[in-house]
């Protein structure tokens, strides 16, 4: 049977019947005739094993997004064997007359207005140069809608054929169906689209960008491949003017940190050959040149809509789109509500008063050389919050604040729910003396900035870093290299070993802080840098890595740590001492975390975080400097006093928890020689070895002298911390 094509312009709907074939659904069988005679294509839903169709030299199987499509030469009259028995196929002709020689948009309806397809169809008929457009209409049924597209659609000049086909069995959530369940785009193409001119496979709530030369319709057709890729990036209005009626011309933001990673693509169906395989999002073989790729704007208030844009995407990272404003404004004759303009900060680059921000809890020992370090290198300020200390941390902070050292507050996480140290962030910023700092970094009293620009001094690694406003500091691991007695003299002069510059496990390995200009250009405190970026300065940003590099747009909204392409420890590292001697660990493992409190730091954290592999020095040039600071913080007697009651809390507490036969055994395992070899093997294991723990690797493992290409890893265990 041969059918005529309807008149241009018409709106034409179609209604395909699943039927069943012997013990199967099939959802379409179509014939076509074609230059080798005439071929019958059948359809089967997602689930259908390929086994179930006795294939032969006269039989094409493809298994294509879990479903079937089977070719099958109608020679011997349309039988095919199904399941092992022979079943008599009755197919509808093919309708690929209707969209012959036509450039022709496919999209899938998930119940989209007809005032949406219309201007959609409008858009890219007027400025892009389709003529045709076949829409799957995943929500049928209702005659009022098909009134209103036809009236709509009508006097759009150009537009030669629109058809929607309402498949049998409908998904039961329309909206959130996916077009590529099964073989969507093979069944379409052989039964509507394969003499087409060219087909670009977009959704409804896609536009394709303005571009200047050739429609991608066009360069398909010229394509060496026949195909061109099309690329998408997210767009998000910054308010939509009727949020219950979202519309095209709302969509003036794109999130600065989300690649373009929709992809769908623009194929001549008879340049690209019968030989290929059309999935949702690709042409299967098919190589189209890198220059052969158009793009495209994905419109998320109307592929999600009735959510708001903050459930779309982090206000943080949208930034305007000049592309988008010009199309609202000038296409779609609209003004849309664009981002409020913000002032650029007024920045004194002479002006560098610094400030770290802290929490503690029984650090008393550890409090002076610290103070004195970081008060050498230039630090000026120093806001201080405690919580539960029992070894007289908060009586040393009382007095240095008297004496205008410090700011010493009490933690007021239990009144604010919340961990310690992200109940102090939050606070911290109404505090004077955060207000007034030019310079905020927030780290912790086991962490020393180790500045290798000039002098060692703040002043120096500003200089280094020309404009810089943001410098983050990587954490370089030092471990208690082999020394198990606490012993009170400066962290910087007695532990020298540490990780590798070039330790990428375990991932805390290169987490950074961050030292950044306050002058708003995020809104809040965090523990590695601040939070929440005011999109509209992102490119007043000039965030460097610790060699002065800059910091990729991508990191600026939420990471944490450094990668391979991102670290640096040329001009500043930040000496992460997070073990000191074993002695010591056990009273920190005693009193708990500040941040990640539910977490036991265990014989897992020593071996993660307790890094011998080399020596460095570096930060030892800074002794001479800082010992003069902390002469003159001892030259205090109360302040003196108060250090050295610290002192005799923390060799109290020593001899408490090694009476202790569990902490005893603790104690005995740190400081073996398993756990001494390991310390300087980290480099050579897996992510999976760090989640698992030291118990995960053999004897025979630990006693090897390791080549330099040595790994060894295990299978992903449950985390042991």
């Amino acid at each position: 049977m041969t059918l005529r094509a309807p008149p241009p312009g018409q709106l034409v709907r179609r209604h395909l019947r699943a039927r069943p074939l012997g013990a199967r659904l099939c959802l379409d069988a179509i014939a076509r005739e074609t230059a080798g005679g005439r071929m019958i294509w059948l359809v089967f839903p997602t689930g259908t094993p390929p086994e179930a169709v006795a294939a032969s030299g006269r039989t094409t199987i493809r298994a294509v997004g879990g479903g079937l499509v089977v070719g099958l030469a109608d020679a011997d009259g349309g039988a095919l064997i199904l399941d092992g028995q022979p079943v008599r196929i009755a197919p509808r002709p093919a309708e690929t007359m209707l969209f012959a020689g036509l450039n022709t948009l496919v999209a899938v309806r998930n119940g989209e207005s007809a005032a949406q397809i219309a201007e959609w169809l409008d858009y890219h008929v007027q400025d892009h140069g389709a003529e045709a457009a076949l829409i799957l209409d995943r929500s049928p049924g209702d005659n009022d809608f098909d009134a209103a597209l036809a009236r709509k659609t009508a006097a759009i000049p150009g537009l030669r054929r629109l058809v929607l086909v309402d498949p049998d069995r409908p998904p039961p959530d329309p909206q959130g169906a996916t077009p590529d369940e099964g073989p969507v785009y093979e069944w379409l193409r052989h039964a509507f689209l394969d003499e087409a001119r060219a087909v670009a496979n977009l959704d409804l709530c896609d536009l394709l960008a303005p571009a200047p030369g050739a429609s991608i319709f066009d360069r398909a057709a010229a394509a060496p491949a026949g195909m061109i890729l099309l690329t998408g990036r997210h767009a998000f209005p910054w308010r939509p003017r009727d949020p219950a009626k979202p519309g095209f011309a709302d969509h003036v933001c794109v999130a600065f940190d989300r690649p373009q990673d929709a992809r769908r693509w623009c194929v001549a169906p008879v340049k690209c050959g019968p030989d290929t395989i059309w999935r949702v999002n690709r042409i299967a073989g098919t190589a189209p040149r890198a220059q052969d790729v158009a793009h495209f704007y994905r419109c998320m208030a109307l592929r999600h809509p009735g959510q708001p844009v903050s459930r779309l995407a982090p206000r943080a990272s949208l930034v305007e789109e000049p592309a988008l404003i010009a199309l609202a404004e000038t296409r779609f004759g609209q003004t849309p509500l664009r981002m409020p303009q913000i002032a650029p900060p007024r920045i004194d680059p002479t002006a560098n008063r610094t400030a770290i921000v802290t929490t503690m809890k029984n650090e008393g020992p550890f409090i002076l050389d610290w103070l004195a370090y970081h008060r050498a290198i230039g630090v000026q300020d120093f806001l201080i919050y405690t919580n539960d200390c029992s070894d007289g941390t908060d009586r040393l902070l009382t007095l240095l604040q008297a004496r205008g050292i410090v700011q010493h507050r009490d933690n007021p996480y239990r009144a604010m729910g919340l961990k310690p140290q992200h109940a102090a962030l939050q606070v911290a910023a109404d505090e004077p003396v955060v207000r007034a700092a030019d310079w905020l970094i927030c780290m912790d009293v086991d962490e020393y900035l180790n500045i290798k620009a000039g002098d060692g001094t703040l002043a120096a690694l500003f200089a280094a870093t020309g404009g810089a406003n943001m410098i983050s500091c990587t954490w370089r691991l030092f471990g208690n290299g082999d020394i198990h007695c606490f012993d009170d003299a400066p962290v910087i002069a007695q532990f020298t070993r540490c990780a590798a510059e070039m330790t990428r496990k375990p991932h805390q390995a290169w987490g950074f802080k961050t030292l950044f200009r306050n002058v708003g250009l995020f809104r809040k405190l965090g523990v590695h840098r601040p939070k929440g970026l005011t999109p509209q300065h992102l490119d007043r940003i000039a965030w460097v890595n610790g060699s002065g590099q800059p910091i990729p747009r991508g990191m600026y909204r939420s990471a944490w740590r450094s990668t391979a392409e991102t670290v640096g420890y040329d001009l500043v590292q930040l000496n992460h001492y997070a073990v000191r001697s074993a002695e010591s660990f056990l009273v920190k493992r005693d009193r708990g975390r500040v941040n990640h409190v539910e977490r036991d730091q265990g014989l897992a954290y020593w071996f993660r975080m307790n890094h011998n592999a080399e020596e460095d020095r570096s930060i030892q040039r800074m002794i001479p400097a800082m010992e003069t600071e902390r002469a003159g913080l001892l030259a205090d007697p109360a302040i003196a006093a108060a250090h050295a009651d610290c002192v005799a809390a923390h060799r109290a507490k020593i001899a408490e928890l090694r009476a202790r036969p569990d902490q005893a055994a603790f104690h005995a395992a740190l400081t073996g020689p398993r756990m001494q070899l390991l310390s300087r093997m980290l480099g050579h294991f897996g992510t999976n070895v760090f989640l698992a723990g030291p118990e995960s690797i053999p004897d025979a493992v630990v006693q090897t002298d390791p080549a330099p290409g040595f790994f060894f890893t295990v299978e992903r265990a449950e985390t042991r911390h």
